[in-house]
């Protein structure tokens, strides 16, 4: 957690960008057929993963032309099942280092070529947003295609501006679905490839690498795995802020997400994509230094009110045990990776009385020794990295994910602030999971073309961080597209396209609509000092002057509400021949709930008044209006599958093997999105409702209890002309968190319906 056209295809009208692409390659092509499944491991998770991961000696993804081809082939077969024949894909070389795709050919019988799989998989999804008008995303889809697909005019062809385009944050494996099955992790790798990423950051099965490694340094089995939070909570464990709560994790499910981490990082390199694995960075269990006579460990206090694990003095003997034991494990387990993520005393940690440069040293020839030529990651945030970190370190073989490029005005010289170190431009457009719309995509376009571009510029990349990921759809097109844009990108014709390859053909409802969004959500800078969109107040915890459900959030909308809302009836008047896709219905639920959100900022001034002048007809004529305005939102998210908790409850539990581990699992994954820990954290850290969001159950359930019961002591007060009584709102969500109704996992009701519904009520 982190608290606190020229377009692309410029090259339709000629394949000159990359010459004679095809002619040049002698590698194999292949058409693409249904696969079985390449990794032998059943779909469920339940079965351990065979050992062939473990032979993989290089995560740089650089694979031959036939394995290449059948790759790509493989994926376009799960994709497209009906299409999938008239596609031919074949490898070719890099031009001068930089990754390239081209797409040739006549109606029904269509040549991709690229330099990996993934690339060739990111031409063929160009191809599709521009020339058959179909898209894939990880928030809807339309692939509703001619049975012939069309003909290309000349070519559709790229070069990367960049080398590195990083995916995922450190948190995404808490926050976007702990529990998600290997189906889900196979159209998360499919969609990251379309999109044209090639480094991909997997935290899953870290468990299972820091449990083998204690164990060989003086820990019981049963005593890793109390140590060990919950799936849920792992990310922040990993990134040595706590530990424990949420767990114990038995061996069963440590199995279980083992085998799923071979299947996530045997897919990556299958696609050519680069496998990011955590390095090790000193994390130790409590009790290090009895166990290991001379050890050396600084405590490290706390972290929003969780016990932060000790840190082992990388500069000692017992850190280069551990670290070689901890790589060699990770290396049995899921191959070798060219890229490690490993951040050295993140959000807080004290160094004590080891100088920082010397424990960045340490930590660099442990990975070294491990893995000679590989690039250490790290993360851009905060006062990350500390430029004795920096100063101490090869430079040449790191690369800085820079999480904070639209955020903060401030930033203006990455090469000053990190000494000419590589980084790659980020974005952390949502934190915890917030359902709000919106991302600062006028600071990426500008931004990313200046930094790059410039005299002496170190941008070698792109990272794409959102705290959550599967949410703002465009957000995620456009940001890809700017490693695959020559010049910049030009934001008012990118947003006339998007409407056509997101619904399938061009329509003037749908383009305002998008215009609007444009102008809107996705029209906020930096300049405000804010990188994410305002999360709804529905979802805060009841107080009349409360501006922000999340600690962290934004205090005000940070765009107008009014013109925000011209939005859902552009997009209810898209041509009924438009409307069949999820693509369009995902979209018409995302606005119709924003709309709804954004009524809570504009309601609760209006309460409060009525309450100051001690108004009890009209405070209850409001709070009534209050609480209509949820039961709409929750009739509005009930039609989607991305937004009910019942999903993410029946996620859990389907891991447990046991009545009680099923108990468990489903505590871990719902105490993140409400109290988040225990009452220290909620309150004194402030991390309850950090990962608050507008889903079926959660507006219904827990956010209308609250407010509920906070309304009825109020005019209660005011019939009494007393102070209100204070309400213990950990209690409450503690108590609802582990008991409470069951919730749908499936979707119910019309979209379009619901969406007139709310249209209707905003005039």
């Amino acid at each position: 957690m982190h608290i606190a056209r020229r377009s692309v295809l410029g090259a339709l009208a000629g394949s000159a960008a990359l010459g004679a692409l095809g002619a040049s390659s002698g590698e194999a092509a292949a058409t693409a057929q249904p696969p079985p499944d390449s990794s032998g491991v059943p779909a469920a998770p339940g079965r351990r993963a065979g050992p062939d991961a473990r032979s993989a000696s290089d995560g740089s993804g650089a694979a031959g032309g036939g394995a290449s081809g059948n790759a790509a082939a493989a994926a376009l077969a799960r994709l497209l099942p009906r299409h999938h024949h008239q596609v031919t894909f074949r490898t070719v070389p890099r031009r001068s280092g930089a990754d390239v795709y081209r797409v040739t050919g006549r109606a029904g019988h269509l040549l991709v070529e690229g330099s990996t799989p993934a690339v060739q998989l990111t031409g063929f999804h160009r191809y599709l947003r521009d020339v058959a008008h179909a898209h894939f995303s990880w928030s809807g889809e339309r692939t509703a295609l001619p049975a012939t697909l069309p003909a290309v005019r000349g070519a559709v062809a790229a070069e990367a501006n960049v080398r590195h385009r990083f995916a995922l944050n450190d948190t995404n494996d808490g926050y976007t679905g702990p529990y998600r099955d290997w189906a889900c992790w196979e159209r998360e790798i499919d969609v990251l490839a379309l999109h044209g990423f090639n480094e991909v950051l997997v935290y899953t099965g870290a468990d299972a690498v820091y449990r083998r490694t204690f164990i060989e340094h003086g820990y019981t089995d049963a005593e890793v795995r109390n140590w060990v939070p919950g799936p849920a909570h792992q990310p922040w464990w990993l990134m040595q802020n706590m530990s424990a709560f949420g767990g114990p994790v038995s061996r069963a499910l440590l199995d279980r997400r083992t085998a799923l981490a071979q299947r996530i990082t045997r897919r990556l390199r299958e696609l050519g994509i680069t496998p990011v694995l955590p390095g090790y960075s000193g994390t130790v269990p409590p009790d290090f230094t009895r166990r290991n006579k001379g050890a050396r460990t600084v405590p490290q206090g706390d972290w929003a009110g969780f016990p932060r694990p000790d840190w082992l003095d990388p500069r000692t003997a017992h850190f280069a045990r551990v670290a070689r034991t901890y790589y060699r494990v990770q290396r049995e387990l899921y191959g070798a990776s060219s890229m490690y993520k490993i951040d050295l005393l993140h959000e807080g940690g004290t160094p004590g009385p080891v100088p920082v440069g010397a424990a960045a040293k340490a930590v660099e020839k442990a990975l070294r020794a491990a893995h000679p030529d590989a690039t250490w990651a790290i993360l851009g945030w905060q006062t990350n990295p500390r430029r004795e970190i920096l100063d101490a370190v090869d430079r040449s073989k790191m690369l800085v994910l820079d999480g904070i490029p639209d955020h903060y005005p401030r930033v203006t010289d990455r090469e000053k602030d990190w000494g000419g170190t590589p980084y790659a431009f980020g974005t952390i457009w949502n934190f915890g999971g917030h359902t709000a719309m919106g991302a600062n995509t006028q600071d990426w376009v500008s931004l990313f073309h200046r930094w790059r571009t410039k005299k002496g510029s170190a941008l070698r990349g792109i990272a794409l961080m959102p705290e959550a990921a599967d949410n703002n759809p465009a957000a995620l097109a456009l940001f890809s597209d700017l490693a695959w844009t020559e010049g910049r990108l030009d934001l008012k014709d990118w947003f006339a396209r998007w409407p056509v390859q997101r619904y399938g053909a061009a329509d003037p409802n749908a383009r305002r609509a998008w215009d609007v969004l444009r102008r809107t959500a996705y029209g906020t800078t930096r300049a405000d000092g804010w990188s994410e969109a305002a999360d709804g107040l529905f979802g805060a915890r009841p107080d009349l002057a409360v501006n922000r459900a999340a600690a962290w959030s934004p205090r005000q909308l940070r765009y107008d509400a009014a013109a925000f809302d011209e939005a859902l009836p552009a997009l209810l008047a898209v041509a009924p021949a438009l409307r069949g896709s999820s693509a369009y219905r995902y979209d018409l639920t995302d606005v119709a709930r924003q709309c709804v959100s954004n009524r809570s900022r504009l309601l609760l001034p209006r309460i409060k008044a009525a309450y100051d002048a001690g108004d009890r007809t009209r405070f209850r004529t409001l709070t009534r209006q209050w609480l209509d305005w949820m039961t709409l939102l929750e009739e509005t998210v009930a039609t989607s599958e991305r937004h009910l908790l019942g999903r993410w409850i029946a996620e859990a539990r389907a891991w447990g093997g046991t009545a009680a581990e099923r108990d468990r699992l489903e505590h871990d994954a719902v105490s993140l999105l409400t109290v988040w820990g225990p009452r220290a954290s909620a309150d004194g850290g402030k991390l309850h409702d950090y990962a608050n969001r507008e889903w079926a159950g959660l507006v219904g359930g827990l956010y209308r209890l609250r407010w509920k019961t906070y309304f009825t002591e109020l005019e209660a007060a005011l019939t009494a002309r007393r102070k209100p009584k204070p309400i213990d709102w950990y209690a409450l969500e503690d108590r609802w968190t582990r008991k409470r109704p069951a919730y749908p996992a499936k979707p119910s009701g019309d979209i379009v319906a619901v969406a007139r519904k709310v249209a209707a009520r905003l005039t």
